[in-house]
């Protein structure tokens, strides 16, 4: 996982300590995010953090979690053991009242526990990523866990489709024969937590092979939308997939289509923009030359004396109203970007070929305040956003009003370093489920999956 801007570790103490709402550490128009979900209920944040007697998870008072999985215990399917490294994750609505709950594993060649190889759902045996998938009934009871798909490689985000499935990106963009792989790596892979076999475990190849992270559907068109976050210059792009076969469930991916990256005329470099509101017209599609990248990774090849814009840190990526969002956690100059921030949001608008600078993170306001490295993102069930922060120091899963206000949700209290220097486990992958009465959450290290429920409005 990356580390987050040099002030990271002062802001999360700050918050840490304060434990109530935050003053807002935004620029923008931060209800522009919201278009197309519920109303909030107009809230500043459930009170202060109450700490954990059992040393697991802070929450506000009137909250309670429950621990449905942890690495290393075994799977209740008896395939294997629970991986390590959660990450981006998905609540999917199932039968019954029941909830299929689909976990990315971020792991790499070197993780300590991988996902187990299963006949039938397995890419490359010698890669120890992919997803499992846990069953819930409607009161969070862990019904089965199982491997959903294995055999890929660095599962980090991905995203849900309208046909109630789950897409893992692989954050990696190895050849066969690079770390011991049998196969190349950085495909998106379709997986159905309900019944795995159903998908298997089948690249789209078509979607492009680099080092992705999340994707957005547009449920309209069937037009994906998909980030790269690569770690190196020049940095990654932003892609849109339009299927031969859009809004077909699975099997309609398989079927092809045409991957474009994003232009934006006379900005070769997204961090540039610094102004909020900031709109560009008439952005670019431009054909990718060689999606598989078999010769050159995409974003270094020939899109044409116009060139092709890039950004740092492509990471989130969600869907509201008539548009689709991505995030860009951070820049820095001394790493190769145009110029320095602490976290964007951006809006493209379809209908319009309009892309417009939202918000920005940061500490434009007050360096002690929270709000910076936004990295998996989703709308919460109280009209706002919940936003897991990526760095060092205390880690948190921040909540942010419709106003903007930004408030501590949930901290971790597992520490994986010693007591002297503590050290924390990020979080990842919140949802929530599609009832709205539970937030569902990571945390990376050690691998522990929550179901947070409470008073929520």
């Amino acid at each position: 996982m990356s580390s987050a801007p040099r002030t990271s570790a002062t802001r999360r103490q700050v918050l840490a300590g304060s434990g109530a709402a935050a003053a807002i550490a935004f620029t923008g128009a931060f209800s522009e995010l919201f278009a197309g979900t519920a109303a909030a209920r107009g809230h500043d944040g459930y009170g202060p953090l109450v700490p954990d007697p059992d040393g697991l998870l802070d929450l506000p008072k009137g909250f309670r979690y429950r621990v449905l999985s942890r690495e290393g215990d075994p799977l209740r399917s008896g395939e294997g053991l629970v991986p390590g490294n959660h990450d981006g994750m998905a609540a999917l609505r199932g039968r019954n009242g029941r909830i299929h709950l689909v976990r990315n594993h971020e792991n790499r060649h070197t993780a300590r526990i991988g996902v187990p190889t299963v006949e039938g759902l397995t890419y490359d045996p010698a890669a120890k990523g992919g997803c499992t998938s846990l069953e819930l009934d409607g009161r969070n009871k862990v019904l089965g866990e199982r491997v959903a798909i294995a055999g890929t490689a660095v599962n980090c985000a991905g995203g849900p489709t309208p046909w109630r499935t789950w897409l893992t990106c692989e954050e990696n963009e190895d050849k066969a024969g690079t770390n011991g792989y049998t196969k190349d790596h950085g495909f998106i892979f379709e997986v159905d937590g309900a019944d795995p076999r159903r998908t298997g475990a089948v690249p789209l190849t078509a979607m492009g092979r680099f080092q992705h992270e999340a994707i957005a559907v547009d449920p309209k068109s069937g037009i994906v939308y998909e980030t790269e976050d690569a770690f190196d210059r020049p940095f990654g792009l932003f892609y849109r997939f339009l299927p031969e076969k859009p809004l077909g469930g699975t099997g309609s991916l398989r079927a092809g289509g045409a991957l474009e990256a994003m232009r934006v005329p006379g900005v070769p470099d997204l961090s540039s923009v610094q102004e909020t509101g900031t709109s560009f017209d008439r952005i670019e599609w431009v054909p990718v030359p060689d999606p598989l990248a078999a010769q050159t990774p995409i974003r270094f090849q020939d899109f044409g004396p116009k060139g092709i814009t890039h950004a740092q840190k492509l990471e989130g990526c969600y869907w509201g109203g008539s548009s689709v969002y991505f995030v860009s956690s951070f820049a820095r100059s001394d790493e190769g970007s145009a110029a320095d921030h602490y976290g964007q949001v951006w809006r493209y608008e379809p209908g319009k070929r309009r892309l417009t600078l939202v918000v920005i993170f940061g500490p434009d306001t007050d360096v002690q305040l929270p709000g910076e490295s936004p990295d998996n993102i989703c709308l919460a069930a109280d009209g706002g956003l919940m936003v897991c922060e990526d760095g060092g120091g205390a880690q948190h899963v921040l909540g942010v009003t419709r106003r903007g206000e930004v408030y501590a949700m949930a901290r971790g209290r597992q520490n994986i370093g010693t007591p002297e220097e503590p050290e924390w486990g990020e979080f990842a992958g919140v949802a929530f489920s599609p009832d709205g009465s539970t937030m569902y959450v990571n945390c990376y290290t050690p691998g522990t999956t929550f179901a947070v429920t409470g008073p929520w409005c």
